[in-house]
């Protein structure tokens, strides 16, 4: 008989289940595949690079379209009213004493024509204080409309920052090497592109978090690679380290980046950028006399029988392209230096230089004339500047510069979508260069560091903290995800 008192063992609760062991700490992985660790020398890289290329990319693209924005802010000075459509401009040599009348106490450098019907004649000059102003003058009146100072425009601003962020040497080496470190960002760039693009499509078919935004920033670079490197790499003969020792290599073996045209312009002012050749205006052979400088011949005359309007016709008859730029003779030798409108074709460049007193071809020296090497950089400046190959050169570099503008911002939002929120460090992708693995890797490394000098001596810079600092020091090495 079943006894009801006693309690039902089947109806009695289960005993607790007993806690799960706790799991071991889940190692973090070192990471330390080739592309992980390309990935982070480019990450890191683009806190020095980002500002430069945006300081670069914004300053360039107003220098391009410097001839539609300075008329536009200057108009009272750059902008002229045509009285009749068969009005009749007056000699430059008038419209050069009308400056002088002007302003007595000047020295008139240049002349340059006008760029375009309804636009000033523009004369370069230098005052007492050896400031350095540009005069507009009303070719068809002539009157002078007023001057400024082309360092306070907005593209003389922007000219400056791209220089050298307008704090000379020191401005210069940052720039300098920022752009060695673009060079190397874009490099790594594509390897991540060609490497990554699996785990992109991957990241997009699950509709992950940043993913569109990743893909798009990968495209982009690979478009935008090319040219990128188009830009940083002519543009480097204008820097204060590499260009002066290439110049400096290039002069020992007899050659030359830069033109060797011994005129009588070695250092022009703003209004001759607008046609010159950049490859005048620099220190010049003639000034270490290793060339003999065209001079006017005065012995038989008086005073002077050519002028402005006499060398301009005589370059013309040269075959010199309107508008053309006119360097004025500084003291009885000096010549009249006409430069021929080459901005749309490097190949074009030719300067006459003419007697200023008999109005003779004194010599000249055009592209045919430069150097080898000379001709290469031309041309990388001409691309540079967006001018070679006419609009489509000109399109193609605002494009550069409108995607360049793009990659500084997209790169950062994409971290900032993925950072580790709270965790105490800064998110970099975690990885270690294999260089003993990939001998190819190091000899690369070498390489490049050799040939951009201020890379290679950052490169060393930076493994120095890592070794030194980041992996002694617990919390940096955190901090940075240094893998040890």
């Amino acid at each position: 008989m079943t006894d009801l008192t006693a309690p039902d063992a089947a109806l009695a609760p289960p005993p607790p289940p007993s806690p799960p062991s706790p799991r071991p700490p889940r190692e973090r992985s070192k990471g330390s595949g080739l592309f992980r660790a390309i990935w982070r020398w480019h990450f890191f890289a683009s806190f020095l690079v980002i500002p430069v290329l945006l300081v670069l990319a914004v300053t360039g693209l107003i220098y391009l379209f410097r001839f539609q924005l300075e008329p536009l802010m200057h108009p009272d000075l750059m902008k002229v009213d045509v009285p009749s459509a068969d009005a009749v401009q007056q000699p430059y040599s008038a419209q050069l004493a009308a400056v002088r009348q002007t302003y007595p106490d000047v020295t008139v450098m240049s002349m340059a024509e006008p760029r375009e019907e309804g636009r000033a004649t523009v004369f370069s000059v230098t005052t007492a204080d050896g400031e350095g102003r540009d005069v507009f003058v009303d070719p068809y009146v002539p009157e002078v409309l007023g001057s400024l100072n082309p360092d306070s425009t907005l593209s003389g601003t922007a000219v400056r920052l791209h220089a050298d962020l307008m704090s000379g040497t020191l401005g210069d080496r940052f720039l300098e090497l920022g752009v060695c470190w673009a060079i190397v960002m874009a490099l790594t760039g594509y390897y991540l592109f060609v490497r990554g693009w699996r785990a992109r499509r991957r990241m997009r078919k699950a509709n992950r978090k940043g993913a569109r935004l990743r893909s798009r920033h990968g495209v982009a670079g690979a478009v935008v690679g090319v040219g990128l490197l188009t830009l940083l790499i002519s543009g480097l003969p204008w820097t204060g380290l590499w260009g002066a020792k290439v110049q400096e290599i290039a002069t020992d073996r007899g050659t030359s980046m830069w033109s060797l045209d011994h005129g009588a312009a070695s250092d022009p002012l703003s209004t001759l950028d607008e046609s010159l050749p950049h490859s005048h205006s620099v220190d010049l052979p003639w000034a270490q006399q290793k060339t003999e400088v065209p001079k006017s011949d005065p012995e038989g005359h008086e005073g002077s029988v050519a002028n402005v309007d006499t060398a301009i016709a005589v370059a013309g008859g040269e075959g010199l392209r309107h508008p053309m730029t006119v360097t004025i003779p500084s003291d009885e030798g000096g010549v009249f230096s006409v430069i021929g409108y080459a901005f749309d074709a490097p190949s074009d460049e030719r300067t006459v230089h003419v007697d200023q007193y008999g109005g003779q071809v004194v010599s000249t020296y055009g592209f045919d004339d430069y150097p080898a090497l000379a001709k290469v950089v031309a041309h990388g400046i001409g691309l540079h500047e967006g001018r070679s190959l006419g609009l489509a050169s000109f399109w193609g570099a605002a494009l550069m510069c409108v995607l360049i503008v793009f990659m500084c911002i997209s790169g950062p939002l994409m971290w900032w979508r993925r950072r580790p929120s709270g965790a105490g460090r800064v998110g970099a992708p975690r990885g270690k260069l294999p260089l003993r693995a990939t001998p190819l890797l190091l000899v690369a490394l070498v390489g490049l560091g050799l040939l951009l000098p201020l890379f290679g001596i950052s490169l060393l810079v930076v493994l120095a903290l890592d070794q030194l600092v980041l992996r002694r020091i617990p919390a940096l090495g955190g901090f940075f995800d240094t893998v040890r």
